[in-house]
């Protein structure tokens, strides 16, 4: 056995652990690890994005305004936006508490929105 493939191998019996998957809290905050609790049907996720001509240009916009803005942080710049009925829900992991507290104003701010989840997460350092 290759010892990259070793490496793996444990590396993915202690994320494991004995009594199945390990709780996403006890990752960092990067899509790694965080998108196994995608897995709780409470969840919204990416493919509950509405395909109304309306909720879809409101995350068309709001990621366009993410994207554009370059003091946000690569990870910022790929947090989940998915809008339902006017209601948008962030998700995913950003560096600091602005980063935060910017997405969600980006997306307040946007014409036909009704709410914001904001499910940010400041990542681990």
């Amino acid at each position: 056995m290759s010892r990259r493939l070793l490496l793996t191998t444990i590396t993915l019996a202690v994320a494991l652990g004995a009594g199945g998957l390990a709780r996403a809290e006890s990752y960092p905050a990067d899509n790694t690890g965080r998108n196994a609790r995608d897995r709780d049907s409470a969840m919204v996720t990416a493919g509950e994005q509405s395909s109304s001509q309306n909720d879809v240009r409101i995350t068309q916009t709001i990621r366009k305004a993410v994207v554009e803005d370059t003091a946000l942080s690569t990870n910022a710049h790929n947090v989940k936006i998915i809008t339902r009925a006017g209601v948008v829900t962030l998700r995913g992991p950003v560096r600091t508490a602005t980063e935060k507290a910017s997405i969600e104003a980006k997306a307040s701010h946007v014409s036909g929105v009704t709410g914001v989840e904001n499910q940010l997460e400041i990542a681990a350092q």
